[in-house]
């Protein structure tokens, strides 16, 4: 009973507190901080500057002013209920998908547990867009949805087959790890950037999957989460606000956190899964911790980069960016890691 009780202890901790519902929160409205600041400062402006020091504090102003002074407008065919639901959904995936990471105090660990991180962290999150959006149809509303659904016909293969290229490679250079698992490839894939022992060509290869890997599942990011230049279904010129046209008060205030929510996450995907997270030191360490931090926002700082330093593409023409530069470079490095 006593061990039963510890483990509900760390699955409570782990589920609401850290790195679940509290924490990924907090770091989600920091984030985007750090994005608004980053890009006000690249456009020279002054970005979040009112709530706290350096306007540390605003997006978490702006998010209580909206979940608790403004409501929601009701139309005949709107339904608050199947929005509230949508963003619950989504919101709930992500958090899940963050017990998969090695910095969790309770680890979902399994050979081939990358299923679930897709399942998680790219099929769910995608239909709560769905559902909320079309809680409230609307003319514009469905021009985004269906913006959005054919950005993802592109972006969704793209983060998977980026996703798999480490794995691919640590399966077949280190079979005693558990294949295919977020945890064992986070605390791998430091080896594949740091061990030229496996002979300078399939050293050199390897880096270049995994540059390449890197690059794809960057811009895969940019057009998910819809940063520019890939913020076309939500264009304002066109379409007012696209999907979330008709959002306000609490509904936009939690749909605007899961938004932060899936940069935070996805950002987290590619420093463990890729750059390894504190490695080479670990998680309980000063070093580690700094590490962590460090690699986790020059990855932001990169997607704030290109959201300043790009205007909207057409729909047409990010469609064919994303294939030229994500989705084929993503494809090829998946299909040579299955070689080398």
């Amino acid at each position: 009973m006593e061990a039963v009780a510890t483990l509900m202890g760390y699955a409570i901790l782990s589920v609401l507190v850290f790195p679940g519902l509290v924490a990924l929160s907090v770091a989600s409205l920091l984030t985007e901080w750090f994005v608004r600041k980053t890009v006000a400062r690249m456009q020279n402006r002054m970005g979040p500057a009112y709530v706290g020091p350096i306007g540390l504090l605003q997006p978490f102003a702006d998010f209580f002013k909206l979940l608790l002074v403004k409501r929601y407008v009701e139309q005949r065919y709107s339904s608050p209920l199947l929005a509230a639901a949508g963003v619950a959904l989504g919101i709930g995936a992500l958090t899940t998908a963050l017990l998969l990471f090695p910095l969790s105090p309770l680890r979902l660990v399994a050979p081939y547990d990358v299923i679930a991180f897709i399942y998680l962290m790219i099929l769910w999150p995608f239909l709560s867009l769905i559902i909320v959006s079309l809680a409230w149809p609307n003319p514009f509303v469905i021009a985004g949805v269906s913006r959005a659904i054919a950005l993802a016909v592109v972006t969704e293969p793209t983060l998977v087959a980026s996703i798999l290229v480490p794995m691919n490679i640590i399966a077949k250079r280190y079979p005693q790890v558990q294949p295919y698992s977020i945890y064992y490839t986070s605390t791998t894939v430091y080896k594949l950037w740091a061990d030229p022992n496996v002979g300078v060509v399939n050293y050199v290869i390897t880096l270049l999957l995994l540059i390449a890997s890197m690059i794809a599942i960057i811009i895969a990011v940019q057009s998910k989460v819809m940063l520019k230049p890939f913020d076309i279904p939500e264009a304002e010129q066109e379409l007012i606000a696209g999907f979330a046209t008709e959002f306000s008060g609490p509904i936009y205030a939690l749909f605007r956190l899961f938004h932060d929510m899936k940069i935070t996450v996805l950002a987290l995907a590619i420093v463990y899964i890729f750059l390894g997270g504190p490695a080479p030191y670990s998680h309980l360490t000063v070093e580690g911790v700094l590490t962590l931090l460090a690699k986790y926002v020059a990855v932001v700082f990169i997607v704030s980069l290109v959201r300043g330093a790009f205007g909207r593409f057409r729909i047409d023409q990010a469609i064919r960016k994303i294939v030229a530069y994500a989705l084929i470079p993503s494809v090829i490095a998946l299909i040579l890691s299955l070689i080398i």
